[in-house]
């Protein structure tokens, strides 16, 4: 009772059931993320792979750094999603020991995944509001406001790696795009490409706004 203050709207199993359930809404959520992201992605591809059959080489590496982008950007999800999973098992753990000890015991491992969890963007505020409801209930010790508050840099790509780049480059395009041309200047002819040119970039534009939503 002294954990949950003198008239507590659930006990403890309660407690911790809806804990998991909200953990799992959570994971849920990132499992869709993912999937737009690849949705996405693939559209990209395909843009690149167009890209390069029309020469356009600084098109088609504006585009593999967007791949780069949502590579990443998935496997950070899925690094979130496995301190989920962590406090999702240390969840069991809770109502076992619940069972054998009649309260709920601190938690060394939710203590560190809640703390990594509450610096990501993707569920910082689910995670900030959980963590004060395992405070309250004796789970882990009190975070330090500004560590709650701190969430990480967004990962910025200003220089990519030349030999990621062309790693992608090569796979998406079967290694055909060493033979496409540089970009060159304009000549008598390239008037009349010009509004598809202008069409192409608002394309781009419009998938690097989705790819860039999706990852925050």
């Amino acid at each position: 009772m002294g954990l949950f203050g003198k008239s507590p709207e659930k006990d403890p199993k309660e407690q911790v059931n809806e804990w998991s359930h909200k953990i799992r809404k959570e994971g849920y959520q990132l499992d869709r993320q993912i999937r737009g992201i690849q949705r996405e992605e693939e559209k990209v591809k395909k843009s690149l792979k167009e890209a390069a059959k029309k020469g356009d080489k600084d098109v088609c590496i504006i585009l593999a750094k967007e791949v780069i982008r949502a590579n990443k950007a998935i496997n950070k999800i899925h690094n979130t999603k496995t301190h989920l999973n962590s406090i999702q098992m240390q969840m069991k753990n809770q109502l076992s020991t619940l069972r054998v000890c009649g309260s709920l015991q601190k938690s060394t491992e939710v203590m560190q995944s809640m703390q990594r969890l509450v610096k990501t963007p993707e569920v910082a505020a689910a995670m900030r509001e959980l963590s004060k409801e395992m405070m309250r209930a004796g789970i882990i010790e009190e975070m330090l406001e500004e560590t709650m508050d701190t969430l990480e840099d967004p990962e910025e790509m200003e220089e990519e790696a030349q030999a990621e780049i062309d790693k992608v480059l090569y796979e998406i395009t079967a290694g055909a795009l060493g033979t496409a041309p540089a970009a060159v200047t304009e000549t008598p002819g390239a008037s009349a490409h010009r509004e598809t040119a202008e069409e192409d970039q608002d394309e781009l534009n419009a998938m690097q706004s989705r790819l860039k939503a999706l990852r925050s």
